[in-house]
Formats: C-alpha cells, sequence, structure tokens
C-alpha cells in the first residue's frame, strides 16, 4: 500500500445507495463478468457488523497517479468480525504494461523480471471478482483500491466498477482528526499518524512489514476488527462505515 495525502472524506450519510446503484449495473453493465459481481448484491445497509461478510483488498501500485500508473500486485483476505479466512486468501502480480519507478520497486519489491512474466488483469479478473461478489470490501485508503480498479477495467473493458467500501484510515480520522484546535496547536501537539503500521500500533497488533498487498490486506483485516472492537459494537449498521 502506498499513501497520498488524505483529501476531503465523504459522510457516509451521503454515500450512494449501493443497493439500487448494483441492481442498475447489474442491468447495463456489458462484461459478463462485471454482470455477475452486481448481480451477487451486497448486505442491506441495515446489516449488523456482526452479519456482514468482508473482505479486505490492497493493491501496489507503480506509483501513485492513476493516469500514468497501474496495479502491479493484489492481496485480498476474506473475514468477519469473529474470524478471518486466511486459507482463502489470495495474492497476484500483475503485468501493469507501464514503467515501474526506482522507488516503487524499492518498496514493493517486484522486480522487472517478475512483471514481465505476469499475467495482465484480465486474466486475473474472473478470479478476483469471484472472491469479492456478495462482500464489503475493505481498505486503508480507498483512493487507491477504487481509483486504480476503475481506472483499469475501463482502459479495458471500456466499462468502469463501483463498489462500497469501509475505510480504515476514513476511520482512524474520525477518532483522531487531522485538524487540531489553536489550543492544541498552541500547546505543541500534533496530529496523529493515520498510516496503516502507525494505526495498528494504537490497537496494540503486531508489527508486519509494510507495502506487500496480501499483508497489507491482512493487516487491514485485523485494523477494522480491532476498531469496531474498540469504537463501535457488533450491533452497530453497515450504513454507518461504508463509502
Amino acid at each position: 500500500m502506498v499513501y497520498l495525502r488524505p483529501s476531503s472524506l465523504v459522510d457516509p450519510a451521503h454515500a450512494p445507495d449501493w443497493p439500487a446503484l448494483f441492481d442498475e449495473r447489474a442491468r447495463s453493465a456489458r462484461d459478463y463478468r462485471l454482470q455477475r459481481f452486481y448481480r451477487a448484491g451486497l448486505p442491506a445497509p441495515d446489516t449488523p457488523l456482526a452479519e456482514v461478510p468482508f473482505v479486505a483488498l490492497d493493491f501496489e501500485t507503480t506509483g501513485l497517479d492513476v493516469k500514468k500508473d497501474a496495479i502491479v500486485s493484489i492481496g485480498l483476505v476474506p473475514f468477519t468480525l469473529q474470524r478471518i479466512r486466511c486459507r482463502d486468501a489470495a495474492h497476484w502480480i500483475v503485468n501493469p504494461h507501464k514503467p515501474m519507478a526506482g522507488e516503487t520497486v524499492a518498496l514493493h519489491h517486484i522486480t522487472h523480471s517478475e512483471v514481465k512474466e505476469a499475467p495482465d488483469l484480465l486474466q486475473v479478473l474472473d478470479d478476483l471478482l469471484s472472491a469479492l461478489a456478495g462482500r464489503v470490501v475493505v481498505v486503508h485508503y480507498r483512493r487507491i483500491e477504487q481509483v486504480f480498479f476503475a481506472a483499469a477495467l475501463k482502459a479495458r473493458l471500456y466499462e468502469d466498477i463501483r463498489f462500497p467500501v469501509i475505510d480504515t484510515m476514513e476511520l482512524e480520522t474520525r477518532f483522531h482528526p487531522r485538524r487540531l484546535g489553536l489550543w492544541d496547536r498552541l500547546r505543541g501537539r500534533k496530529p496523529v499518524s493515520i498510516r496503516l503500521a502507525n494505526s495498528r500500533e494504537r490497537y496494540h497488533l503486531p508489527y508486519y512489514a509494510p507495502h506487500h498487498a496480501l499483508t497489507d490486506a491482512l493487516a487491514t483485516a485485523e485494523l477494522l476488527q480491532a476498531q469496531v472492537a474498540h469504537h463501535y459494537s457488533p450491533d452497530t449498521p453497515l450504513s454507518e462505515l461504508w463509502l
């Protein structure tokens, strides 16, 4: 996972009507894989978090500019509030068909030779969408997974993809606002880091080496479980968290 500076965040109260959008997309999507993904539907917005099937998703990319960069690896881990299903986890390296900047190679350690032999995203799309179908996607900084995935499919299928997410980074901004009041600033306080590793540390979760898509997906799943345990309840409706 790579990070950009957080920008304005969406209030869950103003999130799209996701079930209705999925119904509409199931009728209008042209690609059969997208049709199947949307037809799988979503849990109702009032579903208690304890009953929601989740899947943590993480992308590593060649850079941060969606116009110039692309996905180079994908990791996902299905889970619930009670259990992480490591047996059903998946990881793919895919060919981005874009040059990889040296600094990003140093972060995710995916080599040019690995990428050269890797499949295109379309070759793993069926398995990827099947793993996401019917589940609520959980990410840490949604503008990577939502934006890069939509752009990748737009370039290949001439139609994008939309899906709701629970963003564990956005949740941390609810508990630790990035903008401090005057008194806090005068006292020299600084905003806490909401990066994945720093957020996990606040919940006494173990340290994992960053920038591997599968490890970051697992780290995100564990983080959401901790956030719900500390700040919400198993009965909290899904609509309070998804965007």
